[in-house]
């Protein structure tokens, strides 16, 4: 038999939020442009270039620096954090309803300390997480280079990739805070499918009984891990990277058509699943009427969606991918706002 396994980003699936984003803008004048910047980089460097040993997600690494340069320490980050978490609407009734019926887990690229109070919210066991390790602490950094760095900053606002690849890649690595940079091992990308690699032999589970959750080019390994091994590879409003990967779009301001999914996949085949999702996108009444879904999970999702328009679950094709990406990127930015749902 079967050994099934729930495994879930957090920023999108399950939060609003992008914790990295948003302490960048608190914190470092004109923080949210360069981290808007540096994310485009990070994108470029992987989706483009493909440059070697770069990893989606790294732009955790590369404004790290920054942020000692403004003087924050790991406390800002944990205070900031527990003080700033917008989940999803129905994330806390999901993740409860998953860990009770299957073996579920969250990996993510964001900072442990955004992890940690996210657990202590929702009461998920920390445990069953991987994320970003950050300790900006350990890290001393010299006065002329906390100049040199806000120098940088005024270049990366005003310049353009060039001016980014010598500053992280050749200026950077010669100063002593390099180290932080280099300390820092995000977990996006490939890190995301190691994560997964490492937890699915920690537990035993089985590599086709996994149901990966994403939404963003941080999820495209781990959704083509799951879609590979025959498991179930669901981007969550995703944007273009995540749905080029994914097999299952679900676009929905509400995490119980994730729920829907997780119920079928804990107590039947990869099939099954695809042929209630095929059922649902023609008749959604009809899909609850002739496949085995919990009736208490039917009743929420009718008084959640009574008023308004249902969500859309789709199995992705060629033919409607372009269209799925446009309605699912508009949700992305509708729910998360502008500035984070346009972010890679």
């Amino acid at each position: 038999m079967i050994k099934k396994s729930f495994i879930t980003d957090c920023e999108g699936p399950l939060t609003l939020n992008d914790n990295a984003y948003e302490i960048s803008s608190k914190f470092i004048d004109n923080g949210d442009e360069l981290f808007k910047i540096i994310s485009k980089y990070d994108d470029y460097l992987v989706d483009e270039i493909k440059k070697p040993n770069y990893h989606a997600g790294d732009t955790l690494k590369l404004i790290a620096p920054f942020f000692k340069a403004y003087g924050l320490k790991n406390k800002d980050i944990i205070d900031f954090s527990k003080s700033n978490i917008s989940l999803v609407n129905g994330v806390i009734k999901t993740l409860k309803f998953a860990d009770f019926n299957i073996s579920s887990f969250i990996i993510s690229t964001s900072y442990g300390q955004y992890i940690e109070a996210l657990c202590n919210l929702i009461n998920f066991p920390l445990e069953n997480t991987y994320y970003t390790k950050l300790d900006l602490d350990s890290f001393n950094l010299a006065e002329d280079e906390k100049e040199k760095l806000i120098e940088f900053k005024d270049i990366i606002l005003n310049g353009d990739f060039n001016d980014l690849e010598r500053i992280f890649f050749e200026e950077i690595p010669k100063m002593s805070i390099g180290k932080l940079i280099k300390n820092v091992k995000t977990v996006g990308g490939t890190g995301k499918k190691l994560a997964m690699e490492d937890l699915l032999k920690k537990h035993d589970l089985d590599a086709s009984g996994v149901m990966y959750v994403g939404d963003s080019i941080t999820d495209t390994e781990p959704l083509k891990f799951a879609r590979e091994n025959n498991g179930l590879s669901v981007s969550f409003n995703g944007n273009e990277y995540s749905l080029k990967e994914a097999e299952i779009a679900i676009i929905s301001d509400n995490t119980i058509a994730t729920s829907l999914l997780i119920d079928l996949h804990s107590k039947f085949n990869k099939e099954y699943v695809l042929k209630f999702i095929k059922s649902y996108s023609k008749d959604p009444k009809r899909a609850f009427e002739s496949f085995r879904i919990g009736f208490s999970l039917i009743d929420d999702f009718n008084q959640i969606f009574k008023d308004k328009n249902l969500p859309i679950i789709e199995i992705i094709t060629k033919d409607n991918i372009e269209d799925l990406t446009k309605k699912s990127i508009e949700m992305r930015k509708t729910i998360r706002g502008k500035n984070i749902g346009a972010l890679g």
